[in-house]
């Protein structure tokens, strides 16, 4: 590997720290060098600032003047809450800037890269930009596609279960993959579940056993709020951010009461009975949520799989068989004919303790 591609890579596995915490804003990571030697490093910081090129440029102090910096995402160009890093960048002489991929904001797109030209800064792109897009495919996927990208988190018996017949459901799989499962959850901006899941398990959905104190957003999908007010989520609502997403039609009473408690509501359109799950990730894309991590259960997996809308399946299956009693871990689809089935690609296969996780790409994706 070239020296180039080393430095880019540091920059990638610097991004990726503020996978989770940097919503709306893209996890971008930022290596500043200057005649072989790393002067500086940054990453975006939780909520989004400072930008990683800022906190680089920091730790560089009087080395950046000459210097190259490699960068995950084109440097911003716009006037917001700070100003623009591309010109950070020129006011800092840097001689060179190597950038995996641009940005698809409108008030970038392009914008960075000129000014850097513009200034005499000479600029690279492309450079591991598949692996750039990758890390940010939350953030390509808001502002591309209006909606976020969104991970649907399975764990089942061999033959497909994530119940018995009776509702019972814990545990299926073992201590560590639970465990990993809150590192993903760690991960993604948002932990999303249905009504039903909300009621029958009385979910925290919180990250827990890690050592982090950062947590992230509990979503859940209801159309009419006929939730538990008693519920864990209804009573740490004030403490970790709730968002529910509801009809228009939901009872006035209930939102009130839930906003009173804290939570969040967005406001969906329907489709029959249940919620557009289109317009539910719209509205969440409108949030500035970027990744989604949904949990179940098998009706809202369902839902999301029939709209052609799961960026990533995480499949966790256990070595017990359940049973055609048993629920399965994804509810009725209506198919014919198998052409008609969403197909997916493996990624990855691992053994996760006692259970194995495969991970599912969409292949478009």
């Amino acid at each position: 590997m070239s020296a180039d591609r080393r430095f880019m890579a540091l920059a990638l596995s610097l991004g990726r720290r503020g996978l989770g915490r940097v919503w709306p804003n893209p996890a971008v990571g930022c290596v500043i060098v200057r005649e072989g030697r790393i002067v500086g490093r940054g990453w975006t910081q939780p909520g989004g600032r400072p930008h990683a090129e800022t906190t680089a440029l920091e730790q560089a102090g009087s080395a950046v003047r000459g210097a190259d910096v490699y960068v995950t995402l084109e440097p911003c160009a716009h006037h917001g809450k700070t100003p623009p890093c591309a010109q950070a960048l020129i006011d800092a002489g840097v001689r060179r800037v190597v950038c995996a991929t641009g940005d698809p904001d409108p008030r970038v797109a392009g914008r960075g890269l000129a000014m850097l030209r513009e200034a005499g800064v000479t600029v690279e792109t492309g450079m591991m930009e598949a692996q750039a897009r990758e890390a940010n495919a939350g953030f390509f996927s808001r502002i591309e596609l209006d909606r976020p990208f969104l991970t649907l988190k399975l764990a089942s018996s061999f033959d497909g279960r994530i119940a018995t017949g009776t509702g019972e459901s814990k545990w299926i799989t073992g201590v560590p993959a639970r465990r990993l499962v809150h590192a993903m959850r760690a991960r993604h901006d948002a932990v999303m579940v249905g009504g039903g899941t909300a009621r029958k398990d009385d979910p925290s959905l919180t990250v827990r056993d890690l050592g982090t104190t950062w947590q992230p957003v509990r979503v859940v999908i209801s159309r009419r709020l006929d939730l538990p007010l008693m519920s864990t989520l209804a009573r740490t609502a004030k403490d970790v951010p709730v968002l529910l997403c509801h009809g228009r039609d939901a009872d006035a009473g209930l939102q009130q009461t839930w906003h009173d408690l804290g939570a969040t509501l967005l406001p969906c359109a329907a489709i029959g009975a249940q919620l557009d799950p289109v317009d539910v990730l719209r509205q969440l894309a409108g949030h500035g949520l970027t990744r989604v991590f949904c949990e179940g259960g098998s009706a809202l997996a369902a839902s999301l799989t029939e709209a052609d809308l799961v960026d990533e399946l995480a499949v966790f299956t256990a070595g017990l068989g359940i049973g055609a009693e048993g629920l399965p871990s994804v509810g009725a689809l209506g198919l014919g004919r198998l052409d008609q089935a969403n197909r997916y690609r493996l990624k990855s296969c691992r053994q996760v303790g006692g259970d194995v996780l495969n991970i599912w790409r969409r292949p478009r994706t």
